[in-house]
């Protein structure tokens, strides 16, 4: 009896961490560049002294969804969608590398090119790309950003750096704390991306499924109802059973 109760608790358990990440999806839904995050359960044995007959309920984080996001044009020249495993890299809070998809870029007041969350985007060489004051602003396919510098004719329009954009699968990545694909713990940096890399004037949306998300939830919610039945159950039998006993 103890046995179901086990994995009547580890798997409610687990039903609630399912929960919260159905809810962190759904919160996403209209958030730029955003990949739904995956989960699900798997059987595991239970370590410790004596005979491994005990298996529990485990949640796992099985990564983010590749699946890609509604394009929306939005003819703005800072607005970019990378196209199928292509990454921006940009500087995270702690000064190192991090990778993204959301493209709705931002200027800031000392012409740093910046996420719309206010990190510094990256260069080919790494630094955070400055942009000179200019009067008209363009980002070519293969991330090159070019200018025309303020108070001068179109035909002077130059390029002034080329945004580091890598290549990799999302199962490569792992999505840390701040919400960041970083390359995974030991594994190298991804190489640079060649050729087209990105649109310019379009937004990649969230590839969050929001119906998909909402019958998810209810699931989960009956789900946990029934394990919760499980451990009612499991305790009424127990209490009978001492009731039975103590009556001899």
């Amino acid at each position: 009896m103890d046995k179901s109760l086990y994995i009547a608790m580890t798997g409610a358990s687990a039903t609630l961490r399912a929960q919260a990440q159905v809810s962190h999806n759904l919160a996403n839904t209209d958030t730029v560049g955003f990949q739904a995050t995956l989960n699900g359960t798997v059987a595991a044995p239970v370590a410790g002294a004596g005979l491994a007959s005990r298996v529990a309920t485990m949640a796992r984080d099985m990564g983010v969804s590749s699946a890609p996001g509604s394009i929306t044009n939005t003819g703005n020249a800072l607005d970019v969608a990378l196209h199928g495993d292509r990454w921006l890299a940009v500087q995270d809070s702690s000064g190192g590398v991090a990778y993204t998809r959301a493209g709705n870029l931002k200027l800031n007041q000392n012409g740093l090119l910046t996420t719309a969350s206010g990190l510094p985007v990256l260069d080919q060489s790494g630094a955070p790309m400055s942009i000179p004051p200019n009067d008209a602003l363009d980002i070519a396919g293969d991330g090159t950003v070019s200018i025309v510098p303020q108070g001068q004719p179109a035909s002077t329009m130059a390029s002034v750096g080329r945004l580091q954009v890598v290549a990799a699968n999302t199962r490569d990545l792992v999505r840390g704390e701040d919400g960041l694909m970083h390359a995974a713990p030991g594994a190298t940096a991804p190489p640079p991306a060649a050729g087209t890399v990105l649109t310019s004037g379009v937004l990649e949306g969230s590839n969050v499924d929001g119906t998909g998300m909402l019958v998810s939830m209810i699931q989960l919610a009956r789900q946990f109802e029934m394990q919760v039945r499980v451990l009612h159950s499991g305790d009424e039998s127990a209490r009978s059973a001492n009731t039975l006993l103590s009556s001899r």
